[in-house]
């Protein structure tokens, strides 16, 4: 490898002028958003080769084409089409020898790449550990050995995951010790069969919640006992949603961590959940993570740290927002803007009580889902609201360890780097979460979850907001008879008692007509 390396005082911008960048994960949320914005913002890029796994109806030019093609590459189609010839599609797959890559490929790469983003990752945390360890571990010691390679690599940039620590409460920036060594755990993988490792994964992965936040700890020890020579930088962001400002306010294209059940809630039929309301959320824009691993690329190749930097991307230190205050302003802009279909009033609690969650689960949704689907089945029509809630349900469970608990990660790296920046860089490659103004962004996130998840037009709000308004009305009559049947069996035992009753019961009658 040459020993060229960039001058710090060089801009970001100007350091990725002439250069070719190799991503893997760049067909996955995270990525594309890299792609898009190196393209847009540096515009002096040489080439971005895209590691893609061919599909068997589609080949790996077929899949960039869909890709260039979808709502977040609009701006650059608009302003710099010529941009998008600078992608180039690389056929492999992490989870094969040498990712699957050809050897013409490999000497591509080995000959022009200078910078390396790795986020190809398996981010289910339900994954199967043998797939998990495959996809997150061996598909990163592949990449290595093909980093170790090339002749002008400069810096390699690895996504991991605040939550790989999860076990610890305070998170600093540095790789922490692991309870087995990574290739231990590989060995361990690749001898036993798939049924066998089930078995003893609770065992192998400890007090950690999942195979995910168990495998991406263990790829950072990777990391630091293999990189050797090679200049590393790790990412570690928290709950990644979607972008605050670029290219697009609000857009996300997965159903992944809240955004699904944000979304069957805006439905209607997601209404509890296990949640400690006072808990920091440490949720993050996908935009404000990328224009950090740029910035964290720029700054390893430029200055060539004897040790590998970690970069906690997190909002919880210095612009945090509660589960209370989420979930209360996720509900405050479904109902401003609501979804189409929707068959209540958006509307639920977080609950501390596992007992009290079990029974409103039963009672809410799957009881609900279960009428449902017999009015659907007696009108001829495919049943899907018992698996849709199965899938909630699952999805539910998954994040509840996250939502219950809450941790410090510190951001030491990532203050220092900010204040690194040119005052052209800090403006352009934002990273910082003061920047972010929670009401205005989760009404995006709003938003954007209608037009990009559902695939709702805009134009289809003013009948949605109609239906939600009669739902409303619904919902409270419903309420009120509720109300009514409890009174009727409590209380009603005196003349007193019942006269008031019928008082209020007026009274709340002549509101509606007033209002109606």
């Amino acid at each position: 490898m040459s020993t060229l390396h960039g001058n710090p005082s060089t801009s970001v911008k100007d350091f990725y002028r002439d250069r070719s960048i190799f991503i893997t994960g760049g067909t996955g949320f995270m990525g594309k958003v890299l792609v898009e914005k190196l393209l847009r913002s540096c515009p002096g890029i040489k080439n971005i080769y895209v590691l893609m796994r061919p599909k068997k109806s589609q080949d790996v030019q077929q899949r960039l084409q869909q890709l260039l093609n979808g709502p977040l590459f609009e701006k650059l189609r608009r302003d710099s089409p010529q941009e998008l010839n600078k992608v180039i599609p690389v056929a492999g797959d992490v989870t094969e020898h040498e990712l699957g890559i050809s050897e013409a490929d490999q000497n591509t790469l080995i000959r022009f790449v200078s910078v390396v983003f790795h986020s190809a990752a398996t981010v289910k945390f339900d994954e199967a550990l043998k797939l998990s360890v495959t996809i997150n571990m061996v598909g990163t010691k592949q990449l290595l050995n093909l980093c170790h390679r090339m002749h002008n690599l400069e810096v390699l940039v690895h996504v991991s995951t605040a939550y790989c620590n999860c076990d610890r409460t305070d998170v600093a920036e540095q790789i922490y010790p692991v309870t087995a060594e990574p290739e231990h755990i590989i060995a361990l993988t690749k001898v036993m069969d798939a049924k066998m490792v089930d078995e003893i994964t609770p065992m192998l992965i400890g007090n950690r919640p999942n195979t995910y936040t168990f495998t991406k700890a263990l790829t950072e020890r990777l990391l630091e006992l293999e990189a050797g020579y090679l200049p590393v930088a790790i990412v570690r962001p928290s709950i990644v949603l979607s972008s605050l400002r670029e290219p697009v306010a609000g857009w996300v294209d997965n159903w992944n961590g809240p955004t699904g059940i944000i979304a069957a809630a805006g439905k209607g039929f997601f209404r509890t959940m296990m949640c400690n309301e006072d808990k920091v959320a440490d949720l993050v824009p996908v935009d404000i993570v990328i224009n950090l691993m740029i910035c964290a690329a720029w700054r390893t190749a430029t200055t060539r740290p004897t040790s590998i930097p970690v970069y906690n991307c997190c909002t919880g230190k210095q612009n945090p927002i509660t589960w209370r205050k989420f979930v209360e302003l996720s509900f405050k802009y479904t109902r401003k803007h609501p979804p189409n279909g929707v068959v209540w009033y958006p509307g639920g609690s977080c609950r501390k009580s596992a007992v009290m969650n079990k029974l409103c689960t039963f009672f809410q949704h799957k009881l609900l889902a279960h009428v449902l689907d017999f009015f659907l089945r007696m009108k001829g029509k495919p049943t899907m609201m018992v698996d849709i809630q199965s899938k909630l349900h699952k999805a539910a469970k998954c994040l509840e360890y996250f939502s219950m608990q809450e941790w410090n990660f510190r951001d030491d790296n990532v203050r220092r780097l900010g204040e690194q920046l040119s005052p052209e860089d800090k403006q352009t490659f934002t990273f910082d979460v003061k920047q972010i103004e929670w009401s205005s962004y989760l009404e995006h996130y709003i938003l954007g979850i209608r037009h990009f998840v559902l695939k709702e037009s805009p134009d289809t709000l003013p009948a949605a907001r109609l239906h939600i308004k009669k739902l409303y009305w619904l919902h409270r009559a419903v309420q009120f008879g509720m109300l009514l049947i409890v009174l009727r069996f409590l209380l009603l035992r005196s003349s007193v008692t019942r006269t008031a009753c019928f008082s209020l019961l007026s009274i709340v009658l002549r509101m509606c007509r007033m209002i109606v």
